[in-house]
């Protein structure tokens, strides 16, 4: 970990979409002492709409990206600090509470959750099987472990992209397989990717199997195009970077209340069943996915987590409702 995050912060938001980014705004604005963990720009749903016409205060058309990116600025210039990198699990009960990341651990008084639902619940036939023996999701941890091999990277967003670049400084070979022609990426990225010598794009192929005895030997997968069935393509590894549309909580580690439908339970101010721990948008399933709503939930948030570090906030009497 380095110096600047040793220290404990006010509050710590995990997820960097509309919600965790205005929130960020507000605590920071609000003199709280902010990081948010977070992915990158198209890991989250807004980050890959590619039109947005109907966001109050913005005239025409704006790609999801550009207006997250617009809210990250904001955020930044009020002193939140970004971190890249991912939530794997999390201590609640701690003083300070601690998030643990694959780069970190991370501490502060107050935790906002604004990871969204991407979450998948269908994988790749063989990805549970093989997860820690091959299958990962994070190069930047096992990237090492690959030197001069042959390994897969699944997915299509900039968090995908990113890693097939760190993974393509150790292995012999980076096979990139993205569901569709094109990437949730900026034409720079791509062109980076696209540019690298020992990485090999398969755009439009979805894999369908990760296969091996004990460990990971190689992926199935189905080039939509070819029209010449499933193929085979041996490897040592496979990095899955996809997204799905459930509530992202693992994380949280069964530490607060999860409904029946997988959402986080919250009161009228957004925070759990835990004092001093949030959650805001999609995580929360109480509203029609949209920016706008989100976005709002990230300031009801950082609103009352300001009040209660401060030791302003009312008892809680409506918890559930």
């Amino acid at each position: 970990m380095t110096e600047s995050h040793k220290q404990v912060y006010d509050v710590i938001i995990i997820g960097g979409g509309p919600a965790g980014a205005t929130a960020a705004m507000y605590a920071a604005r609000a003199g709280l002492r902010v990081g948010i963990l977070d992915k990158g720009l198209t890991t989250g749903a807004l980050g890959t709409t590619s039109k947005i016409a109907n966001y109050p205060g913005i005239e025409g058309e704006v790609g999801g990206a550009e207006l997250l990116q617009t809210m990250r600025k904001q955020a930044g210039e009020f002193g939140a600090e970004f971190i890249n990198d991912k939530a794997i699990g999390t201590d609640l009960s701690s003083d300070p509470r601690a998030v643990f990341g694959n780069l970190g651990i991370y501490e502060a008084r107050a935790i906002i959750v604004a990871t969204g639902s991407m979450g998948r619940s269908n994988l790749i036939k063989g990805e549970a099987e093989l997860l820690g023996r091959g299958v990962s999701y994070c190069a930047v941890c096992d990237a090492a472990f690959f030197n001069d091999k042959e390994v897969a990277v699944i997915g299509k967003s900039d968090e995908a992209v990113d890693e097939a670049l760190y993974l393509a400084r150790f292995a012999r070979t980076v096979h990139f397989f993205a569901p569709s022609k094109e990437l949730n990426v900026s034409p720079e990225e791509f062109e980076l990717l696209q540019g690298t010598q020992n990485v090999i794009l398969h755009l439009g192929s979805v894999v369908k199997e990760i296969y091996g005895d004990g460990k990971v030997e190689g992926v199935r997968f189905l080039d939509r195009e070819a029209g010449e069935g499933e193929q085979s393509l041996p490897v040592f590894g496979a990095f899955v970077y996809l997204q799905g549309a459930k509530p992202i909580t693992d994380f949280l580690q069964g530490q607060i209340e999860i409904s029946d439908e997988g959402c986080v339970r919250v009161d009228r101010e957004n925070q759990t069943n835990i004092p001093g721990v949030y959650a805001i948008g999609d995580v929360i399933c109480t509203h029609v996915k949209q920016a706008v709503i989100a976005a709002g939930d990230g300031a009801i948030a950082a609103i009352a987590a300001e009040k209660w570090l401060r030791g302003k906030s009312k008892p809680r009497v409506d918890w559930g409702k």
